[in-house]
């Protein structure tokens, strides 16, 4: 029987499951509880950071616009009229680590957080790698749990990075022209 790509990284990525059950409980956090930590980690950067009260809302305001667009306004557009079941619902020798209910494409971990560690990097390289990596750990571990293809986090780190690029552009052109009319 034969797969395609992205069904066989994802045989290889979910076969990584109850190898031990510490592993799986890392895969486990990564998954379903680092995602909470980055919004807290963002908002203790931005908090202690050196930029000036109005810098700090505009990165706030950006980095929020960008995730929330990314995941409540594309990817449920898409999810509305493209309807992929989840991987451990559409393959029986998939084991999931958890289950969730949702459609699989696009990842909306992926998008949301692709969308998020985007806008931080456009106004800090050092943090947005921090918060790339880490989106990584997060959307590899939902291959590996099973609840995602490897398409969907791709798809959704697509779109997320396409959607902080564009809300970054059109913020800052809103910001330059409310600077000259001021």
């Amino acid at each position: 029987m034969t797969h395609d790509l992205d069904t066989q990284l994802l045989y290889l990525l979910n076969g990584l499951l109850g190898k031990s059950a510490l592993l799986d409980n890392v895969f486990l956090f990564l998954a379903s509880y680092l995602p909470y930590l980055l919004v807290v980690a963002f908002l203790l950067l931005l908090y202690s950071s050196s930029y000036s009260k109005k810098d700090k809302l505009y990165m706030f305001c950006v980095t929020t616009a960008s995730a929330l667009i990314a995941r409540f306004g594309v990817t449920e557009l898409i999810r509305f009229f493209y309807h992929r079941p989840r991987p451990f619902v559409a393959i029986p020798q998939i084991h999931a680590l958890f289950v969730d209910n949702e459609w699989s494409f696009p990842s909306g971990h992926a998008t949301f957080f692709f969308a998020m560690a985007a806008a931080i990097y456009l106004f800090n390289k050092k943090w947005g790698i921090g918060f790339f990596i880490a989106t990584l750990a997060v959307t590899v571990s939902r291959v590996v749990a099973g609840v995602h293809y490897p398409s969907d986090i791709l798809g959704g780190m697509i779109i997320g990075i396409l959607v902080a690029y564009t809300t970054f552009y059109v913020a800052q052109k809103w910001r330059a022209k409310e600077a000259i009319t001021v």
